[in-house]
């Protein structure tokens, strides 16, 4: 194994456990196609974003925006506060997040149990994804503060790099690959991921997913429900969505993205709503791939915080997500392609 790519069978901070993910191969076709899932939810808080949230902090360290004792604000759904509440723990950083109620409660419990401030843009209750107020109200916190510094991670170059080690270890481990596939919500692991894959290995197609309702690829505008992933009506496309790395932009609605979810997790893998999407998309794909193909699917985190929205019937039949014969669809189709 390359030493770089390395864990230590020891380590001293909990930031250190950050990547070396596994990748799992989900199933294949007769002809030999298979689809691999990057399991991100191996890292510390059960996600890819604490890859860029370290990469955002040792940024604003680098540039010296950020001092001992300083403070960090973000504007988070919860898993890029998650790992933000991890590094400001580790490094002596006061930590605040901007949040609304559309974030999995359970996502919002955890960042509180780290010691984060949460400072609501809405309080009244209401599920709306506020992207966009939630932004503007995070960048006025910081603007003129000494020692605070608003990560942005929607425009924050470093974003895209904390996901450039996630290339070095799809090239160690696969050599070639065929399609990486991948929600684009700020951009950063999609395309941070295939901008350095393209130097390692440049032959492949990279196609992005966002939810029904997001408008990176286009309208129509409306809400969705898959938190975490992609541009609502009002918020601006982030500057690291970068069109010139995605072959394909698609979308997937909101019971397709919940019914593969819940499907997969009949199968003992629990992942998270938009990784669904992604999964979704990928099964979709996978019979018309050229034979011996190998297509890499970037599941951003696991399913243990949806229990109170994807995985809770009650939630789900409310808001008329819930879908049983897509369900049986997508059990019938895993089932067929985990036989080959």
């Amino acid at each position: 194994m390359n030493e770089a790519l390395a864990r230590p069978a020891v380590v001293s901070r909990i930031s250190d456990l950050i990547g070396r993910t596994p990748l799992l191969e989900l199933c294949r076709t007769e002809t030999g196609s298979r689809l691999l899932l990057k399991l991100e939810m191996y890292n510390p808080t059960g996600s890819a974003k604490i890859r860029m949230a370290r990469a955002m902090v040792d940024a604003a360290e680098q540039d010296g925006t950020l001092r001992p004792g300083g403070r960090i604000i973000e504007s988070t759904s919860g898993n890029t506060g998650l790992g933000l509440a991890v590094i400001a723990a580790e490094r002596g950083y006061t930590f605040t997040a901007v949040v609304d109620h559309h974030a999995a409660a359970d996502k919002l419990r955890g960042m509180k149990a780290l010691g984060t401030e949460l400072v609501y843009v809405v309080d009244d209750g209401t599920e709306e994804l506020a992207t966009a107020a939630r932004e503007e109200l995070a960048e006025d916190m910081a603007r003129g503060q000494d020692n605070t510094i608003f990560t942005e991670q929607h425009n924050n170059p470093a974003n895209g790099v904390g996901y450039f080690p996630v290339a070095h270890e799809l090239h160690q481990a696969l050599g070639t690959i065929d399609v990486v596939i991948g929600a684009v919500g700020t951009g950063g692991m999609l395309c941070g991921t295939a901008r350095e894959l393209r130097k390692l290995a440049p032959d492949f197609t990279t196609v992005g997913v966002e939810p029904k309702g997001s408008i990176a690829f286009g309208g129509p505008a409306h809400d969705y429900y898959q938190s975490g992933t992609g541009t609502p009506e009002g918020a601006e496309i982030g500057a690291l969505v970068d069109f010139d790395l995605i072959d394909e932009g698609v979308k997937v609605g909101d019971v397709e993205a919940f019914a593969t979810a819940r499907a997969l997790a009949r199968t003992g893998l629990l992942i998270g709503g938009s990784a669904g999407g992604v999964v979704h998309e990928a099964l979709t794909r996978l019979p018309s791939l050229p034979p011996d193909s190998t297509m890499v699917a970037l599941v951003n985190d696991g399913g243990e915080k949806y229990m109170d929205t994807v995985f809770n019937d009650d939630w789900m039949n409310a808001r008329n997500l819930l879908d049983p014969a897509v369900e049986r669809e997508i059990d019938e189709k895993l089932t067929k392609l985990r036989r080959n």
